[in-house]
């Protein structure tokens, strides 16, 4: 394939700053991102943002089929010469964040993993999209902006620990798997990226009422100033002594902290919660 500058320019392709737009161009590290992603010969991958088609042809060259996402039409006369002679890819223009798990799925026909290059400002939108979905998602592969891959595997107690970590961490386990330098990218971004795996487990906490362990993760981060008690008692319109009450029977001091809890520690208080949300 000729050299992506030269088709961009020939294309008369002009990047639009509000899609974020950064292209990987390095071979050796788009074959590394496709080796990351755990992708096995013949399996369906869903890509979110197909850009000039550099990590869709890579992920072409392993995968069964690849159903690629864009929202910039202008890209098509781009995507013509360097997804030209592969008949295992479909691109679809149009959003795949507005789409339905039914039309996701009747798409893709089956499990399939995600793997993506994505514009930084649908980072957190796009993984919680897949993470929190009836989805029978395999893993979730993405470039992103390095602070939020650290936030995704932050320890508790620490300033990156968030709710994203948690929310994730119900489903699943992420690990970083590389950092990548914005000199990777064309044109370069402001800020260095990193990719993260996120390996689904769907039989994760299946027990369990996920719908509520969410709710408690978003009240432990709610306002990271307060304590739990107060954050519980707020987002559930329940009594401090109450809140008091299900975080005590739940074996944690009064005056804990949302970021002091580990995942399996929320899924013990949404235990107690629902005894006495259900007396």
């Amino acid at each position: 394939m000729r050299e992506l500058k030269e088709i961009l320019k020939e294309k008369s392709f002009r990047f639009n700053k509000n899609l974020g737009q950064n292209f990987l161009t390095d071979t050796n590290l788009l074959r590394a991102i496709v080796s990351d992603s755990g992708l096995e010969e013949g399996e369906t991958v869903v890509e979110i943002g197909t850009g000039a088609g550099t990590l869709t042809r890579a992920l072409a060259e392993k995968a069964g089929k690849v159903v690629s996402f864009e929202v910039d039409e202008n890209l098509k006369p781009v995507l013509e010469e360097t997804l030209s002679g592969l008949d295992n890819v479909e691109v679809i223009f149009g959003d795949v964040l507005k789409m339905s798990d039914e039309e996701i799925a009747a798409i893709t026909g089956g499990e399939f993993r995600v793997v993506a290059n994505i514009p930084y400002y649908i980072t957190t939108g796009l993984i919680m999209r897949f993470v929190e979905s009836g989805l029978p998602v395999k893993s979730i592969t993405v470039m992103i902006q390095k602070e939020v891959a650290e936030r995704l595997v932050a320890k508790e107690n620490t300033g990156d620990y968030g709710a994203i970590t948690m929310s994730v961490r119900m489903r699943g386990d992420a690990v970083i798997t590389r950092k990548v330098s914005r000199t990777m990218f064309y044109p370069a971004p402001n800020v260095d990226s990193a990719v993260v795996r996120i390996d689904i487990d769907p039989h994760k906490f299946e027990n369990e009422d996920k719908e509520l362990c969410l709710k408690l993760v978003k009240a432990a981060f709610g306002m990271r100033r307060k304590t739990f008690n107060n954050n519980l008692s707020a987002s559930f319109s329940i009594s401090k002594e109450t809140a008091a009450s299900v975080i005590s029977e739940a074996g944690f001091a009064p005056m804990i902290r949302g970021e002091a809890f580990s995942v399996e520690d929320i899924v013990k208080i949404s235990r107690v919660l629902k005894k006495h949300l259900n007396n």
